[in-house]
């Protein structure tokens, strides 16, 4: 027997609602999520009236999401915002080129301005070329930290005053466990935020307005809105750290629809007791990055490239950074330690 839409209690519902089990037809599931995303931006006052947004755009299910409801709330609610879409070209043939094409097209269909940054142009090196040094294991760290900076320098470009970025609740939930479980106390109190302030030079304002948004519902959205987006997976991360964080959450959310919000609720919610060390924010002494250390992690996996020694920027190797900025050699001992990749 069809059932009938929890809302309107008119049209035949097409769809139950993953994040509240309710029963919707297209058109009061369009306008709930829409609502959703539109009082999350609101109430965390993310935007300003005159402000330009770079809107990080991949061609993924988020990304497209994301800019077609910033154009379209844009326009309905008078942010009084100037929309530009950002992307990141990562060097990853079979993936990131046919994937750059989505975005050049979503450029088309909604309008917006479109500015690519590539590693190859930003360090010198594509992520095809790190993955021939460093192997499959830890490739992840290096596309990870890269792009995170190349987001901030491809926005300076643009000269916008923030970035928005398409994680969405299940992000955020996987990010609080995989910090529990490493036990990195200072990412795991800022991860749950919803926007970051400038932290220092070169560093421009980021936030999520999809943050409180299911990523079962995106892709509901994006199919019944028969938005054009790319949905195949990087080939590099099948080992990535955050696949047992996400197979972990999707466990627990198959038993408990509530765990994903239960998760990051408990993030926002956490205290760290008084006395506990923190790691204190500066900036890189040779980009002037923000960094808790000498050097920031780009420099030092670049350093690591360039020098063939890949290991360089995994793990904890503080104590050579006076060595590097020095332009010191390393010691034998040393390079063979650094050499070790595990393929």
């Amino acid at each position: 027997m069809p059932v009938q839409c929890s809302s309107c209690t008119e049209k035949r519902a097409v769809l139950k609602r993953p994040k509240t089990g309710h029963s919707l037809c297209k058109e009061c599931f369009f306008w709930a999520f829409e609502e959703e995303v539109h009082q999350t931006i609101v109430s965390a006052k993310l935007f300003k009236p005159g402000e330009t947004v770079g809107i990080g755009a991949s061609g993924g299910k988020d990304s497209t999401v994301l800019a077609y409801l910033m154009k379209l709330l844009n326009e309905r609610y008078n942010y009084g915002l100037k929309l530009m879409l950002l992307s990141v070209d990562e060097g990853i043939t079979g993936y990131r080129d046919d994937s750059l094409e989505t975005v050049k097209r979503n450029q088309q269909q909604y309008d917006l301005p479109l500015k690519i940054v590539s590693y190859e142009e930003l360090y010198g090196w594509s992520m095809d070329a790190i993955v021939k040094q460093v192997g499959m294991k830890n490739n992840c760290t290096f596309c990870g930290v890269f792009r995170r900076q190349a987001l901030d320098r491809g926005a300076k470009m643009l000269e916008v005053d923030k970035i928005c970025t398409g994680h969405n609740a299940d992000d955020v939930a996987e990010t609080v466990l995989m910090n529990v479980l490493r036990g990195d106390i200072a990412r795991l109190r800022r991860c749950t935020a919803i926007s970051t302030n400038s932290e220092g030079e070169g560093v421009v304002p980021r936030c999520k307005p999809l943050k409180y948004a299911y990523e079962k519902e995106i892709v509901l959205y994006a199919y019944f809105k028969k938005l054009d987006y790319f949905s195949t997976e990087c080939i590099y991360s099948p080992n990535a750290y955050r696949g047992h964080a996400r197979a972990f959450l999707k466990d627990l959310e198959s038993v408990r629809p509530s765990s994903i919000m239960d998760v990051i609720h408990s993030g926002e919610n956490l205290s760290v007791r008084d006395g506990v060390k923190m790691p204190v924010q500066g900036t890189c002494r040779r980009c002037g990055y923000i960094s808790s250390q000498e050097l920031c992690k780009s420099c030092v996996l670049l350093e690591g490239l360039n020098r063939g020694l890949p290991k360089l920027g995994i793990g904890k190797h503080h104590r050579l950074h006076g060595k590097i900025l020095s332009q010191q050699p390393l010691t034998e001992a040393e390079k063979r330690k650094l050499k070790a990749v595990d393929f």
